[in-house]
C-alpha cells in the first residue's frame, strides 16, 4: 500500500499496486474524479522502497494534452502540423492572399475553400481543452471520418479522427 494525496483535490488515498490492472496509465481519484498517473505511482513505490520512508507524497497533476492538426502530405500538400494550445476561433482554409484563415494551409489542392472549416478550442469543466468542428459553409463540404457535416453539425473531436477538406486529409491529434 502505498500513502498519496490527490493531486487536485488533496484527499489521502492508500492504493495497493497490486490491484492496478496492467495497461492503463491512470485511474480517477475516488472523491474528485480527476486523473491520477499509476507511472507516477510506480516511481514513488520504487523511490519508497529505496528510503523505507513511510510520509504520504503529493502526487503532481497529470499534464493534459494539446491538440494539434495534422495535414497527411499528398501530391498537392506537404505535411504540415499546426498546434491548438490557444482558446478560440480558429477559420482553416487554403492559403492564400485573399484568405482570413488563421490556420492556413500550403497546398495546390483548389477543391480546399479559402475558409473552408471552423475549428474552437475551449476548457471544459476539468479544464482539459475540448475541440470542436464545423463547416463554415465550404463549397465542398467538409468530411468527418468518412461522412459528409451537415450544415451547422457541430462536432467534438476525439484523437485520431480524420477531417477531409477538399482533396486534402487532416488528422486531428490530441
Amino acid at each position: 500500500m502505498i500513502p498519496v494525496k490527490c493531486p487536485h483535490c488533496g484527499v489521502g488515498l492508500k492504493v495497493d499496486e497490486q490491484k492496478i490492472p496492467k495497461g492503463i496509465t491512470s485511474f480517477k481519484c475516488p472523491k474528485c474524479k480527476h486523473e491520477i498517473s499509476v507511472a507516477q505511482l510506480r516511481d514513488l513505490q520504487a523511490a519508497r522502497q529505496a528510503s523505507s520512508d513511510g510520509s504520504t507524497e503529493l502526487l503532481q497533476p497529470l499534464k493534459k494534452s494539446e491538440g494539434k492538426l495534422i495535414v497527411l502530405p499528398d501530391a498537392h500538400t506537404p505535411e504540415q502540423t499546426f498546434p491548438l494550445h490557444e482558446e478560440g476561433l480558429y477559420i482553416v482554409g487554403r492559403k492564400a492572399a485573399t484568405s482570413h484563415a488563421d490556420i492556413c494551409i500550403d497546398t495546390q489542392d483548389k477543391a480546399m475553400s479559402r475558409n473552408h472549416l471552423q475549428l474552437e478550442v475551449k476548457k471544459g469543466a476539468h479544464g482539459n481543452p475540448i475541440h470542436s468542428l464545423l463547416d463554415n459553409r465550404s463549397k465542398n463540404r467538409t468530411r468527418y471520418n468518412g461522412r459528409y457535416l451537415e450544415e451547422g453539425e457541430v462536432i467534438v473531436l476525439k484523437n485520431n479522427d480524420e477531417i477531409v477538406i477538399g482533396d486534402t486529409v487532416l488528422r486531428f491529434c490530441e
